[in-house]
C-alpha cells in the first residue's frame, strides 16, 4: 500500500484510498450554494450518466448505500403496493426489509446462499403474480460474492410484467457494466465507498421516466430522501441539504478519471483483478462459494476448510500480516472469507492478502 504501516484493507468497502485521493479528501471546504459547487455538480452529473450509460436523471445524496436503497423505495412505492423481492443474500434481505418498513406487500423469492437468481423461477413467480408494482433485488451480493445476471433478469421482468425495476448496485456500480437505458432499469442505487474510490458519505441514484410517474402516484411519506427536492435544487446547481464535501471532492475526481480512462477499460480492469483473485484462491486449493459463472468482479467469497475457526483465522491474518479480510455474514459467519478487489487495487495487494491467508491456514491446520 502507499504507506509502510498501512494495513492492506481487503474488505468489500470502504475501499482503501491512494495518496492523491486522500489529499483531495482533506481539501478545504467550499460554499455548497456557490458557483464552484454548481460547476462541480454539473460535471459529476454528466459523468455519472456516462458511467451508467443513461439519459435518465441522476442524483447525489449524502447517505450510505442503504440510503440510496431507501430512496428507491420511498419515491416509487405506496403502502400496500405489491413487490417481488429477489433475494440471494444479506443485502437482498435488507432491500426487502426497507420495502416492508414502508408497508409494501413484499413477496420474497429467495435462493440458496452462493447462488444467483434462477431466471426460470423468476419468470414462473412473475407469471403467478398480478399487479406487481416493482421488482427489487441486489445486483452484486457482496455478502456471498455472487453477481446476479442483471441484463437477463431485467429482460425476464420486462417480458412478464410492467413492474418497475429497482436495483441495489451498491457494490457493483463503477466496477461492473450497468447499461441502465438499454436494460430498462428504473432506479439504480450505489454509494461512494465502493468501486468509486472515495470515502463513505455519498450515495447515488438513477431515476427513469417510469420512476417519475410512480413518484407522482406514491403516497409514502418522505422528506430528506424526497427525490423532487434533489431535482428542484439540481436545476439551480445546489444540493437540497448540506453535502459530505470530502466525499464529493473525491467522487468528482473518480468520475472524471473513469470517463478519461474509458468505462470499458475500467470494467475490464475490474474483471482482470477479479480473475487474478479467483485463480490465486484456486492455486491455494481453496474453493469459491459461488458458481464461477456468477462470481463477482468486485469481491471474491472463498470457503474456509471445514471445522476451521473462521473468526480466529481473520484475527490472525490481521495480527500477523497486517491484512484485513472480510468475514462471512449471518449463517456464513466463520465459514468463508471475502477479498474485496474494487476501486484502487493492484495485483500485489491481492497476492499479499492471499499469501497471508495461505500462511495462516497452514499454521491453523498443521
Amino acid at each position: 500500500m502507499s504507506s509502510q504501516n498501512q494495513p492492506n484493507l481487503r474488505i468489500p468497502g470502504p475501499v482503501p484510498l491512494p495518496d492523491d485521493v486522500l489529499k483531495l479528501a482533506g481539501s478545504q471546504m467550499i460554499n455548497h450554494r456557490g458557483p464552484e459547487y454548481a460547476d462541480m455538480l454539473d460535471r459529476m452529473t454528466r459523468n455519472l450518466k456516462t458511467v451508467f450509460m443513461t439519459q435518465n436523471d441522476v442524483y447525489f445524496i449524502t447517505s450510505s448505500g442503504t440510503g440510496a436503497m431507501e430512496t428507491a423505495v420511498v419515491n416509487t412505492l405506496s403502502p400496500g403496493d405489491k413487490v417481488l423481492s429477489i433475494i440471494i443474500g444479506a443485502f437482498g434481505e435488507r432491500f426487502a426489509e426497507i420495502a416492508e418498513a414502508y408497508r409494501a406487500d413484499v413477496n420474497r423469492l429467495s435462493f440458496d446462499l452462493g447462488q444467483a437468481a434462477d431466471l426460470d423461477k423468476v419468470r414462473e413467480t412473475l407469471k403467478g403474480m398480478s399487479n406487481v408494482k416493482a421488482v427489487i433485488f441486489t445486483h452484486n451480493e457482496s455478502s456471498t460474492g455472487v453477481s446476479n445476471p442483471l441484463e437477463d433478469l431485467c429482460k425476464v421482468i420486462h417480458e412478464e410484467s410492467d413492474a418497475l425495476i429497482l436495483v441495489d448496485a451498491v457494490s457493483s456500480a463503477g466496477g461492473v457494466p450497468i447499461a441502465v437505458d438499454a436494460w430498462g432499469i428504473d432506479v439504480v442505487a450505489t454509494a461512494s465507498q465502493k468501486s468509486w474510490i472515495s470515502p463513505p458519505g455519498i450515495s447515488m441514484v438513477t431515476f427513469s421516466e417510469e420512476a417519475w410517474k410512480a413518484y407522482g402516484e406514491s403516497t409514502t411519506p418522505k422528506y430528506y430522501l424526497d427525490i423532487q427536492q434533489y431535482e428542484d435544487y439540481r436545476k439551480i446547481g445546489q444540493p437540497p441539504f448540506t453535502p459530505c464535501l470530502p466525499a464529493i471532492f473525491t467522487l468528482e475526481f473518480a468520475l472524471q478519471s473513469m470517463v478519461d480512462e474509458g468505462i470499458e477499460n475500467v470494467f475490464a480492469r475490474h474483471h482482470e483483478i477479479a480473475q487474478h483473485t479467483r485463480d490465486g484462491a484456486k492455486a491455494l486449493g481453496l474453493e469459491l462459494l459461488p458458481d464461477p459463472k456468477f462470481a463477482s468482479n468486485t469481491v471474491t467469497a472463498i470457503k474456509l476448510p471445514e471445522g476451521l475457526d473462521g473468526k480466529a483465522f481473520l484475527a490472525q491474518v490481521t495480527k500477523n500480516y497486517n491484512v484485513i479480510l472480510g468475514g462471512g455474514q449471518k449463517s456464513l459467519a466463520g465459514k468463508i472469507f471475502r477479498v474485496g478487489h474494487m476501486g484502487w487495487v493492484e495485483k500485489s495487494h491481492i497476492d499479499e492478502a492471499l499469501k497471508a491467508a495461505e500462511e495462516t491456514l497452514k499454521s491453523m491446520t498443521s
